[in-house]
């Protein structure tokens, strides 16, 4: 019998995205473009197109703790990442999971606002978002809204995105990932990453004229993609970004509206097993 390729496990507790261009599905896609087996812990299902959200249904906590569960018991991931929680009882319950000895590395994506505008997270959950999830985190990635949810303060220059990453670094013990494409008084689209000790400034030049939904989805999936191969966290962040980069600039139409471009990627670097 020929030996058969091993894949490491990577785990999205996430919503699902009706047009497929974002949450678990843009997750999915991610993890298989990058060469890791992808498994999802659905928190809610939402109504959308690329152009609006229409209506959120959340699971019941306990289905998606027995989902997580289930995973840990037979498909244990290597890296997990967060998407759209939605409420405060699913929040509480993956931050009780997570509050154990031995669990993986946490990237939390703090999907609070949608690229339409609408306000995905709950008020009364934001909270216990940054008390008891945040500080169980490896990284924790916030676009420029989001961010400035998580500072109190407004963001309008790479200096205050430099800022801000030092800032949720002290604030709740995580390294963080801030994400300036929306400052589009720039010419490129700058984040900076800080982990208490390395400070990146990644940078690539807008693609013009695409308007593409799930970016910090496929972004935040990238780098549990590459952190399940067994990279280290900051390497796994610059390759996230080009990856990132790559699949808006290979953006597809389908419908009449710009798709992110998910070529496949699997030998783009080795991993430790």
């Amino acid at each position: 019998m020929s030996k058969r390729q091993k894949f490491s496990v990577a785990l999205t507790i996430a919503g699902s995205d009706s047009g497929g261009g974002a949450g678990l599905q843009a997750d999915l896609k991610t993890f298989a473009a990058l060469g890791v087996h992808g498994t999802t812990a659905v928190t809610c299902v939402t109504v959308q197109n690329p152009l609006k959200v229409f209506a959120i249904q959340p699971c019941r906590p306990e289905i998606v703790r027995g989902q997580i569960e289930a995973l840990f018991a037979e498909l244990p991931p290597r890296a997990v990442k967060t998407g759209l929680l939605h409420s405060a009882g699913i929040i509480r319950l993956v931050a009780d999971f997570f509050d154990r000895a031995k669990c993986p590395p946490l990237i939390v994506d703090p999907v609070m606002v949608s690229t339409s505008g609408a306000r995905l997270l709950k008020s009364d959950a934001v909270r216990l978002y940054q008390e008891s999830l945040l500080p169980l985190a490896a990284l924790v990635t916030p676009n420029l809204d989001e961010a400035e949810i998580l500072t109190g303060r407004s963001l309008r220059s790479v200096e205050d995105l430099k800022w801000a990453a030092r800032e949720i670094r002290s604030r709740y013990g995580c390294a963080a990932l801030v994400k300036g494409g929306h400052l589009k008084s720039l010419p490129a689209a700058v984040d900076v990453f800080w982990d208490g000790k390395t400070e990146l400034i990644l940078s690539a030049p807008f693609v013009r004229g695409v308007a593409t939904h799930g970016t910090g989805c496929t972004y935040s999936a990238a780098i549990t993609a590459y952190l399940a191969r067994g990279l280290a966290l900051s390497r796994a962040v610059s390759l996230a970004k080009l990856h990132i980069t790559g699949c808006v600039s290979r953006s597809v139409r389908v419908g009449g509206h710009d798709v992110l471009g998910f070529g496949p990627r699997i030998g783009a670097v080795k991993s430790r097993n």
